[in-house]
């Protein structure tokens, strides 16, 4: 498919432009280009087949089965869209006068007060601009509280084997000295391996319960116990939150801080339909050290009323992505205190159903109930035959669907990563369902055809190594 720029012609142009209603300005000589910006020049018509082309190519929740696994790639309600693109919402400026801005400061007040409520916690910001931003927060509130009690000698965060790569690197970007723990054979987290590496130096542990195999650490009291009578805090990964909410809360189960990504559990757009939102929430104990400004309840109205005499300062400009906030808010009032629940049931529900409906044909990593999220270990399928974790997802390409996360996480040996989402029916899971099975079928009848998937794609097996230590990121003009 030809660029923009190979599709330019000199000459072309749209430029249909309103008349100019403001008085003109003359452009200071210093700040003027010495020759002309090197853009495409082509038809309204040329731009808009383009772009067609394009999204004709772009695989996404609308189109079809995206079971992306630990990524929670569900149905984005198109209300939400909706209501973030009122005029109240898309046309304000973070330095209007507060009095002009109260519904917008009151959807962050109440964001606050229900994600609080979901999650057990006390306060929360909404500054941090995606997952692994919120994760750097969490951590940074931790070590500010053990430095404002002098308690410096507490050097090291605790991550599991089976941890997002985000978590040891986040820990050590906030300066800690990640000691990992190992996984049990039910997948939960080695308790008395746990034990062994607990002391006084440890500042806090990261978990994601459900974890990253898809499986509730039955021992999650125990876990956050351990931490606390060493002096530790306990940080609630969010990832996985779509699986429990409304029906367990990480602040109960012994949490301190938690991080959510309001574009996998409430419904704000993923990956490339971003941005993102990492809100962060955090117990009584902690929230002197939230970053700041902070909003809340002024006489009558709302204000960035309090301060905070301890906090970690700001981490993004002004208040977060306020217009992600605004449709995780309307997800929320859209299901209410009955239907948030009922979508983390189904998110369960779901994936149990495929896991055992694949049971006959495909190995699980973990035997027993999981839960938003399952793991197939293709492993023997391997040795057998030669066929790999990566040929089976290339081969699902060619049957039309998504495939799942692949070789994550590194415990699991060729590992597909599973997740299907609450917002899938059954018909489309059975579908989606036989399709696995023919994709393996053929894996075993066929292997050295599934080395050449897929075949009917615009682009089959690119040079993946390649692509990341050599990526062409601009257009060569010459």
């Amino acid at each position: 498919m030809e660029l923009v720029f190979e599709l330019s012609k000199e000459g072309r142009g749209c430029d249909l432009l309103p008349s100019c209603d403001v008085p003109e300005t003359a452009i200071s000589e210093k700040f003027a280009r010495v020759s002309a910006p090197r853009l495409p020049q082509l038809s309204e018509t040329d731009i808009s087949r383009h772009y067609t082309k394009l999204a004709s190519r772009t695989f996404g929740v609308n189109k079809g089965f995206y079971p992306l696994g630990s990524c929670t790639m569900k149905y984005n309600p198109r209300i939400n869209e909706e209501v973030a693109g009122l005029p109240g919402f898309t046309g304000i400026h973070p330095l209007q006068p507060e009095h002009t801005v109260q519904g917008c400061l009151e959807v962050m007040a109440k964001a606050e007060e229900y994600l609080c409520e979901i999650t057990g916690m006390d306060a929360m910001t909404f500054q941090p601009a995606a997952g692994a931003h919120g994760e750097f927060t969490g951590v940074m509130l931790i070590k500010a509280y053990h430095e404002k009690r002098g308690d410096i000698k507490r050097t090291k965060i605790i991550v599991p084997d089976s941890a997002h790569g985000t978590n040891p690197a986040t820990a050590v970007m906030a300066g800690y000295k990640v000691i990992n723990v190992p996984s049990d054979p039910e997948g939960g987290i080695d308790i008395e391996k746990l034990k062994a590496v607990v002391d006084d130096q440890v500042a806090g542990l990261m978990l994601t319960n459900p974890n990253t195999v898809g499986i509730f650490d039955k021992n999650i009291l125990e876990i956050t116990r351990i931490i606390k009578d060493a002096g530790g805090l306990c940080y609630y990964d969010g990832a996985n939150l779509n699986a429990v909410m409304g029906n367990v809360r990480p602040g109960d189960m012994g949490f301190d801080v938690v991080h959510l990504n309001l574009h996998k559990t409430f419904s704000t757009p993923h990956g490339g339909g971003g941005p993102g939102s990492g809100a962060v929430g955090c117990k009584k104990e902690l929230e002197e050290f939230l970053p700041k400004p902070c909003m809340g309840k002024c006489g009558e109205g709302y204000g960035m009323c309090c301060d905070r005499e301890n906090s970690i300062g700001k981490v993004k400009a002004f208040y977060g992505n306020f217009l992600v906030v605004v449709k995780a808010l309307a997800y929320i009032l859209t299901l209410g205190k009955e239907g948030i629940p009922e979508a983390s049931k189904m998110a369960v529900l779901n994936a149990n159903y495929m896991m055992q409906q694949l049971s006959d044909t495909y190995e699980a990593a973990y035997k027993g109930r999981c839960m938003h999220e399952f793991v197939l270990t293709l492993e023997k399928l391997h040795h057998e035959t030669g066929v790999s974790a990566l040929d089976i997802a290339k081969g699902l390409l060619d049957e039309g669907i998504h495939p799942p996360t692949m070789y994550f996480p590194l415990i699991v040996h060729e590992a597909l990563m599973v997740e299907p989402t609450e917002t899938e029916g059954k018909d489309t899971i059975d579908n989606v369902v036989a399709i696995f099975k023919k994709v393996y079928n053929e894996a075993m009848s066929n292997p050295e055809a599934m080395h050449e998937k897929p075949v009917k794609t615009v682009i089959r097996r690119p040079d993946e190594v390649r692509a990341a230590r050599e990526p062409v990121l601009r257009y060569n003009f010459d």
